[in-house]
């Protein structure tokens, strides 16, 4: 049996009683084992004490995983965050530069939600704090329902835009999609590239131009249900791919 790709996943920084911990989304790792069909391991948000050029030998992918917390606003030169607003400066610190450094070593990268985000903060773009409050914006958020399968079910459709990654792997014209962010684009990243729109217009799926090898962000969720989700399946299998490529350059070596 071929070995599989090792996924590098991103990790929040969260307290559990008095105890810090590192810790990653059933739903992202499960989604890197089935639909991608790499090994993943958890990237610890430890900046301080992480050799990223390290690292990133040693990995065939990453996933940058969405999160209950917000990047802090002065990465992108915004007002400050209201008061009681999430943040996870452990992770900025961490992902912002890891995703520019990835991109840079041509390591196959995939943003989801706070991914995705992250992936436009890196690169120089900024974000809509509040999207449903800025007047030209829907309602992005997910339904205010205890059940996670009406929380997590399709909400809009998003648009794929010609000539560009999505495209190229022959996805529908149009996508249903979940929507479960407050959070949103405002000014997208330099060498970014618009992948999908919603129809409000808000940008919900970008890939880097010019990069060496897959570098996707999607504001959705993917991972959720993946299998049973054409489109989603085949953002994960490009991913996969990606990875398996690179893995294949580490084996030659």
């Amino acid at each position: 049996m071929a070995t599989k790709p090792l996924v590098g996943v991103t990790a929040c920084v969260k307290e559990i009683g008095a105890k810090a911990y590192h810790v990653s989304g059933d739903k992202y790792l499960r989604a890197v084992c089935e639909a991608a069909q790499g090994l993943p391991v958890i990237v610890p948000s430890l900046a301080e004490l992480t050799d990223i050029d390290g690292l990133l030998k040693h990995l065939d992918g990453l996933l940058f995983t969405g999160s209950p917390s917000n990047v802090e606003p002065f990465h992108y030169q915004g007002p400050a965050s209201e008061t009681g607003t999430a943040h996870d400066p452990q992770r900025d610190r961490t992902t912002l530069p890891l995703l520019r450094a990835a991109v840079a070593a041509g390591v196959p990268v995939l943003g989801i939600c706070r991914g995705f985000q992250e992936m436009n903060v890196a690169f120089g773009g900024s974000l809509h704090q509040k999207v449903h409050e800025t007047g030209t914006f829907m309602n992005h958020r997910e339904a205010d329902h205890p059940n996670v399968e009406v929380q997590f079910a399709a909400a809009h459709a998003v648009h794929v835009q010609p000539g560009g990654v999505f495209a190229a792997l022959e996805l529908p014209p149009v996508i249903q999609v979940n929507s479960i962010h407050a959070q949103g684009i405002d000014r997208l990243a330099p060498g970014l590239r618009a992948e999908a729109i919603a129809p409000d217009g808000l940008v919900e799926a970008v890939s880097v131009e010019g990069s060496q090898t897959f570098a996707v962000g999607v504001q959705w969720h993917p991972e959720w249900q993946v299998l049973s989700n054409p489109a989603y399946l085949s953002i994960f299998q490009a991913f996969g791919d990606a990875c398996r490529q690179r893995a294949a350059l580490h084996s030659a070596r």
